[in-house]
Order: structure tokens, then C-alpha cells, then sequence
């Protein structure tokens, strides 16, 4: 069993040029593998059949294996006995007809409407950096747009008197609407923050301490220093701030091909996780309050 095993190792690092951790992840789940069909009495790999495959899945079910670590582990099968298969040393490739288990539909992170207001509340807007701070989290909250669509903004691309921004995204520009806390935010930053960080005449809407356009880097920074100050006890991104945007305007019942636009997704499938979750949500309302529920 250990010659193939070093065959097949020698083959992945010369000819798959696969990184270091990948090649330790294919040896750890061979290793795994190779211990249970000895539990099993199955003396060589190519004694082993669909069927034998087919048990060891569900070991690892058994074992309360996460379906990531399932399908890991199913492609290192694969890709082992399809390695056998092109050697020659095994007639008939069990694994063909393994399939690995459906990905799981993951929820993304959400701040609830009083996390987003602790969060808008924590920037120092007696200075300029925390007028900053105030703007971008707000614009980000009341657009739902992307992090690199926020930091490419430039001062042409926003009208606060008229309540828009225009962003360039990935396809094509859109045009969003801006409420007015937004708007005020970014009026304030215009007036009194921006023109302390920056002297020279640069289109950047939003600059770092030394006047030039803020990072991707950069705001991820304000943001998590902000969550810790607000003591919001989640694992929250600038990202996040988009789809709590998205989820609350279809839990107040936002048109879906609306809120689709306005977060330039190319497709509604993407857009109607939201929904998803607005009715979980109603759900365990409902399950929690209602008598006879």
C-alpha cells in the first residue's frame, strides 16, 4: 500500500505542482483512508470497491465530518484512484461514481439595526479622520455598494444635494439613491474633513491621512476598530455592512429586483438569499410568539 501511497505523492509535487499545504492535506486524508481499510481487513488499495468507498463516506459522516472536510476527502479519492487507473495497476476506478455532498447554502453575516447604529455612532467627528470614518460607514450602510466601488469613489461620482451616487461597477455604472443621514455625513467630511487631509486638487472621495485614496487595507482597519469599540460581538467585514444594507431593505419590504439593482447583481438567484433569510427570520418571530405556534 505505501509504494502507491509514495507513487502517487511523488506525482502530485512533480507533475500537479500542487503548494505545500494542499500536498499535506492529500497525504493526511490517504493516511486516514488507508487506516480504516486496515480496520477493515482490506489489505491493498486495489482489493477496494465502489461499495468500500461508498462505507467510508459514511464513516466519516459518522464522525460528524463537516461536508468541506467530506468532499476534501472524496477528491483525494478521486484524484488517487484516477492516478491508479492511468498507471495501470487497477482495472476498474471505484471512485467514479462517488459524489461529493452538496455545498452548503452559508448565510452571510448580518449586523442587526441597532449593531449598525452603535457602529455609525463610535467615529470622533470633531475630527477629520472621524468625519471620514462617519461618511464612509454610512454611505456604505445606505448604498449597499462594494468596498472597492466605495474606496474608487470620486467627488464627481456623488450629489448630495440631489440624494445619489454613481457607481462604476465591474459591468456597468449604476445610479443608487442616498438617504439623507448619508448625505449629511458626507457634506460634513466634504466641508471640514477631506480639505484637512488633502491640499492638492485629487479626485479621490475619500483619502487616507496623507491625501491619498484609501485602501481596501485601510477601511477594513476603521471598520474592525469601530465593531471592537461598539462591542459588537461579531466577526464583521466592510462586506458586512452591504448585506445588512440588502437585508434590511427586504425585511421592510423592498422590491427584490430592486434592491437587485441597486446591488448590481447581474443575476436575482444572488439577491434572493435575502429574501431567504428576511423569512427565517419571520419564522423564528412567529415560532417564538405566536400561542399556538
Amino acid at each position: 500500500m505505501e509504494r502507491c501511497v509514495i507513487e502517487f505523492e511523488t506525482f502530485l509535487r512533480d507533475q500537479r505542482k500542487l503548494s505545500l499545504n494542499t500536498l499535506q492535506s492529500y497525504k493526511r486524508d490517504l493516511k486516514y483512508f488507508g487506516i480504516y481499510l486496515r480496520n477493515q481487513n482490506v489489505e491493498h488499495y486495489h482489493d477496494v470497491s465502489n461499495i468500500d468507498l461508498l462505507k467510508y463516506v459514511i464513516h466519516l459522516k459518522k464522525e460528524g465530518k463537516a461536508n468541506a472536510t467530506l468532499s476534501r476527502n472524496i477528491a483525494t479519492i478521486r484524484t488517487f484512484y484516477s492516478f491508479l487507473s492511468n498507471k495501470g495497476y487497477i482495472m476498474h476506478n471505484p471512485s467514479l461514481e462517488l459524489e461529493s455532498p452538496k455545498a452548503e447554502k452559508k448565510m452571510p453575516a448580518v449586523l442587526t439595526l441597532q449593531e449598525v447604529e452603535h457602529l455609525i455612532s463610535k467615529p470622533d467627528t470633531r475630527t477629520s479622520i472621524g468625519k471620514r470614518d462617519k461618511a464612509m460607514i454610512e454611505l456604505l450602510y445606505a448604498t449597499g455598494i462594494r468596498v472597492t466601488e466605495l474606496i474608487s469613489l470620486n467627488l464627481s461620482d456623488i450629489n448630495t444635494a440631489m440624494g445619489y451616487i454613481r457607481c462604476k461597477g465591474t459591468s456597468k455604472s449604476r445610479v443608487i439613491p442616498l438617504g439623507s443621514m448619508a448625505s449629511k455625513a458626507v457634506d460634513i467630511y466634504l466641508k471640514d474633513g477631506r480639505t484637512q487631509l488633502i491640499n492638492e486638487a485629487d479626485e479621490a472621495l475619500f483619502v487616507n491621512y496623507y491625501g491619498k485614496r484609501i485602501t481596501r487595507q485601510g477601511f477594513w482597519k476603521v471598520v474592525k476598530r469601530y465593531s471592537e469599540e461598539a462591542g459588537i460581538d461579531k466577526n464583521i467585514a466592510p462586506h458586512t455592512l452591504r448585506h445588512s444594507f440588502a437585508l434590511h431593505l427586504v425585511q421592510n419590504g423592498a422590491d427584490l429586483k430592486a434592491v437587485q439593482e441597486m446591488m448590481g447583481h447581474s443575476d436575482v438567484t444572488t439577491t434572493q438569499i435575502y429574501l431567504e433569510m428576511s423569512n427565517s427570520k419571520i419564522k423564528d418571530v412567529y415560532e417564538k410568539a405566536h400561542p399556538r405556534a
